[in-house]
Formats: structure tokens, C-alpha cells, sequence
């Protein structure tokens, strides 16, 4: 750890508070985002960005238009939450305040995030497309949506507490839980490319859909399901370390708060290979692609959380002030 003394710690509880709306609030427009492509409303715009078939408004539209509609309202008011938690945050806090550097990345990746979207309408990478192209943008876009989370999550993590920037990337530890979360990223995004292809390629039974999996004319897509499940072991690994960490001796506060987000980790990760179990059973239906999501969102803002707490740990001087945070971050479970 960097000796350099701590930013004074303030107490801003309602922007903690703001904060996590923030994030639950992402939570939502991802959902709604799965929902789209579940539904196979991604052209329910047509190819038309900003404006939806070439409207403002949409007159009369149908169920894939207010699918897709729904969702870019949903991406604009996320803007408008993200940017006043940008305004906020440099508002009440410091220079040098690690929570800004988090509320500024939060922005950027938001901006990609639109763009990213944009891309995929106008390239007609949505509904029935199997291009390679498809798989690419929407890999890339997957990961900039999950590191998203992890700024905001951060935001909130380090809004009410006295951190600085400075030294932060040198914290022991950062490389190993840098890598652990790369690995996690890589999880989602392979589970995403799953949930795809049990969409544009769906099964009537496990047999059928293991047949898909080694039949030599099966399209790549379904022939990389099964990277999903060898992918959420490995990245298990990196759980078991973080858990190894959290169990090192440390003040009885900050025992406190790793036990919390050490138990809740664990229960979200049980949670998520259960309901991946389930989705294979069940043949991956619409809705328990969502629930898997939803469980796979709440258990990677967990895991950030988790991360940040081993590798930058409060200070004594911010334990009254993170209360808020923490707090929150327990309502996951």
C-alpha cells in the first residue's frame, strides 16, 4: 500500500445513497437490454439511431418497437443518472479523491456503451444475424457494460470514504485481483454468447441440444457453449483467493465487513451455478435467462466489492463514514 496520507474522509450519505441508485438502476437497463434480444426486438427500430424508425416518438408502434423503445428511454434516463452523479461527486468531494477518478470512468464507459448500441442497429447486428461481426461487437460491448458496473459500484464503494487516488494501482494485490476480475468479465461475456445461441438456435430437448454442441455442421456459436461452464470454474479460482484473503487476520471492523461480502459472494456464486443448472434443464426460456442475469450482475458488483475491500481496505478515519455503502452493498443478498 501506498503511505501517502488518506483524502479527508467526509460523510455524504445521500450521494452514497444516489450512488447505488445508480447502480440498481444499470442493473434494470441491462435486464431490459437481455430483454430485447430474448424477445428478438433489436430491430424493433428499424435502422434507425437516435430516432426510432425515424421518429422522435414512435406513432403506433408494435411489440418489438416498445421493446426497443423502452430500452433506449431506459439508456437515456441512465445517462442523466450517471452524469449527475459525475456533478455530484466532484461537488462533495476533493482533488485527488479516488471516488471522482471511478464517477469519471463511469461516464466515459457510459458514452461507449451508447455507442456501442448505436453500432450494433446500424451494422443490422441484432434479431436472426450470426455474423462473426455480431459476435465481436457484442463481446466488446458485453465487457464495457460489466466494467460500467464496476465504476459505479466504485463510486459508491469510495463516495464516503476518505481514499485517494494516488497509489491505488500499487496496492498488494491489484495485479492478482485485476486478473481474477478479467477472468470473471470473460465468464459473462461467454455466457452471454451462450444465451445467444440458445436463442437464434433453440433446442426441444437435452439431448437434441448436446447433439448441437459436437455436430459437425453446428454453426461456431453453439460449438462455444460449453467455453461458458469451463470458464465460471476457472474463475472460481479467483474467488477461493479472494476468499483465502478475507480470512487473514484484520481489525474486528474490517473482519466485519469482509465476512459480510465474503458470505454474500458465496451465496450469489452458488446461487448463479444453480440457476445455470436450471437454465440447461429448463432449455434456457426467456425468462430464466433474465433471472440468470440478474444473479450474474448482482454477484459481479458483489465481487467488485469484495476485491476493493481486500486490496483497498477503509481507514479508520472513513468507518463511520461508509456505513452508508455498506449497507447497501448487504441489500444484494
Amino acid at each position: 500500500m501506498s503511505s501517502k496520507p488518506a483524502v479527508p474522509a467526509i460523510d455524504n450519505r445521500p450521494l452514497a445513497r444516489f450512488a447505488w441508485l445508480a447502480v440498481f438502476y444499470n442493473v434494470l437497463v441491462i435486464l431490459w437490454g437481455a430483454l430485447v434480444r430474448a424477445s428478438g426486438s433489436g430491430a424493433g427500430c428499424g435502422n434507425h439511431w437516435p430516432l426510432c424508425n425515424g421518429q422522435v416518438i414512435p406513432v403506433s408502434p408494435g411489440f418489438h418497437t416498445i421493446i426497443e423503445f423502452t430500452h433506449r428511454m431506459m439508456t437515456g434516463g441512465s445517462t442523466l443518472v450517471v452524469l449527475a452523479l459525475l456533478l455530484w461527486t466532484f461537488r462533495a468531494t476533493v482533488k485527488g479523491h479516488a471516488a471522482r477518478w471511478f464517477a469519471v470512468a463511469s461516464a466515459v464507459l457510459l458514452l461507449n456503451e451508447a455507442l456501442l448500441g448505436a453500432l450494433l442497429v446500424k451494422l443490422g447486428y441484432v434479431t436472426g444475424n450470426q455474423s462473426a461481426g455480431r459476435m465481436v461487437v457484442l463481446s466488446v460491448h458485453l465487457s464495457n457494460t460489466l466494467l460500467l458496473m464496476a465504476a459505479l459500484a466504485l463510486t459508491a464503494r469510495f463516495v464516503s470514504s476518505g481514499r485517494g487516488w494516488a497509489g491505488l494501482h500499487r496496492a498488494r494485490g491489484f495485479g492478482w485481483a485485476l486478473t481474477g476480475l478479467a477472468a470473471t468479465i470473460a465468464v459473462g461475456v461467454s455466457g452471454s454468447m451462450a444465451a445467444l445461441g440458445d436463442t437464434l438456435f433453440p433446442a426441444s430437448s437435452l439431448r437434441e441440444a448436446y447433439a448441437q454442441d459436437f455436430a459437425a455442421g453446428s454453426p461456431w456459436l453453439l460449438r462455444l457453449r460449453l467455453v461458458h461452464p469451463l470458464s465460471a470454474l476457472a474463475a472460481a479460482a479467483f474467488v477461493i483467493w479472494l476468499m483465502r484473503r478475507a480470512a487473514q487476520p484484520a481489525t474486528v471492523a474490517r473482519q466485519t465487513s469482509q465476512g459480510r461480502l465474503a458470505g454474500l459472494v458465496l451465496g450469489l456464486l452458488g446461487l448463479q451455478f444453480a440457476l445455470g443448472i436450471a437454465d440447461v434443464a429448463l432449455l434456457a426460456p426467456a425468462w430464466m435467462q433474465l433471472l440468470h442475469l440478474l444473479g450474474a450482475d448482482l454477484y459481479w458488483v458483489a465481487l467488485v466489492l469484495l476485491a476493493a475491500e481486500e486490496i483497498w481496505p477503509r481507514t479508520k478515519s472513513s468507518a463511520t463514514a461508509a456505513a452508508a455503502p455498506a449497507s447497501a452493498a448487504a441489500t444484494l443478498a
